[in-house]
């Protein structure tokens, strides 16, 4: 794990960091040429030791062949975060993160500490997807291809509606002041815990009962060991930066297009991999699809699964990792 700190960076919503830290890990080779590169960003919540099971010689990303780089996303309590940076507040004091803010991080990241202009593939599931996307409409020159996993580059009125439920859940707790919190909001945990596991797997997950085989006891036990217990282990001041990041994505939204959305995606040159779940309940196959059709050299390939947005994300789930791995292993082969 290693630290780029960026001077007097200065944020999409006004706010100049004295220091932004990216927190990033690397993976494989870096070759002579810099020519094997993968961007791999993180999704919600997630840190880098959670997402990188899938970067092995076996797997949906293999480091013998390719240099991977996951860099942290901000708000998620390694890269710079309101848990940690006495300059990040939340959007109650006129602050937020932004992806705008994340990819040009990133640019420099990669451009001073390795040298590297020009990348591979960027490959990312969820708000990974969203990062992918702006990568290749503000870097259309350098970006050869994307891989964009359950994943929109613009959040939906519908989405929108699953966020605020998120946020709510939080700041409806008694520990909330109205700017932060004074505490452990744990009526605020359990809500929110609730809300994610009804949209993030779908209903045919749950009428399968496909928790079972991973030796929780009931459908209350899956729900308190398998999610809220993970959620709990972040700070909810970070869980909230976070959602504000996903809740203002728009890949037009920034100096370049100018909120001119279509002209954001039909400037994507990149050979575009647009892979939703089947069963995704908020970056639904048909969100996905009308995007791809937006983007000039893009292929959509539907995810067969029941596992709901988790199907991008499949680390218990082998069926769903061979399908994606092997659709990963075509889009770089060409």
């Amino acid at each position: 794990m290693s630290l780029f700190v960026i001077p007097n960076f200065e944020l999409q919503c006004g706010t100049i960091l004295p220091e932004a830290k990216v927190v990033y890990q690397t993976y494989g080779e870096l070759n002579r040429d810099r020519s094997n590169v993968i961007l791999y960003p993180t999704s919600y919540g997630a840190q880098h030791p959670d997402i990188e099971w899938l970067v092995r010689a076996d797997g949906i990303l293999d480091p013998t062949q390719w240099f991977i780089v996951i860099p942290n996303m901000f708000g998620n309590g390694l890269s710079s975060s309101p848990s940690d940076c006495p300059s990040c507040g939340l959007a109650e004091q006129g602050f937020w993160f932004s992806h705008f803010d994340n990819v040009r991080a990133q640019e420099q990241l990669l451009r001073d500490v390795f040298g590297i202009d020009r990348l591979a593939l960027v490959y990312g599931w969820s708000m990974g997807a969203q990062q992918a996307y702006h990568w290749a409409a503000l870097y259309p020159e350098r970006v050869t291809r994307i891989a964009a996993l359950c994943g929109t580059a613009r959040t939906t009125d519908h989405n929108r509606i699953f966020l605020a439920s998120l946020r709510s859940a939080l700041t409806s707790d008694p520990a909330w002041t109205g700017n932060g919190f004074d505490g452990i909001p744990d009526r605020g945990f359990h809500t929110f815990s609730l809300i994610y596991a009804s949209w993030a797997a779908s209903p045919a997950f749950y009428q399968a009962g496909l928790y079972y085989q991973f030796g929780f006891d009931s459908l209350e036990d899956y729900l308190q060991r398998g999610w809220e217990a993970n959620y709990r282990k972040r700070d909810p001041h970070n869980l909230i930066a976070m959602i504000d990041t996903w809740l203002k994505s728009d890949l037009s939204d920034n100096p370049t297009y100018k909120r001119d959305y279509a002209l954001a995606l039909a400037s994507v040159r990149a050979k575009t991999l647009v892979m939703p779940s089947a069963s995704d309940l908020y970056f639904t196959p048909a969100d996905c699809k009308r995007e791809a059709s937006m983007i000039p050299n893009a292929k959509y390939l539907e995810i067969p699964s029941i596992w709901g947005h988790r199907a991008g994300n499949p680390y218990q789930n082998p069926e769903d990792e061979t399908f994606i791995r092997q659709a990963i292993a075509e889009l770089l082969a060409h």
